[in-house]
């Protein structure tokens, strides 16, 4: 079974097509996180309270 996503990308993506990142799409009750470089291989998926977390220790940074 596959799941769609809506995939969104950071503005800080970089230059250039901006695929120097990862991508996020949020499928409540996870959070899921791609290498936009290779968006066809494996999708991590996070609960969506410690992805939350891990954003706001990043902001803390």
């Amino acid at each position: 079974m596959t799941i769609a996503y809506d995939w969104r990308k950071s503005s800080y993506s970089g230059g250039g097509e901006g695929n120097a990142c990862v991508e996020i799409a949020h499928r409540y009750p996870h959070t899921a996180v791609r290498d936009s470089k290779t968006p066809t291989r494996a999708v991590l998926t996070f609960p969506a309270p410690a992805f939350a977390a891990f954003l706001r220790a990043l902001q803390a940074v």
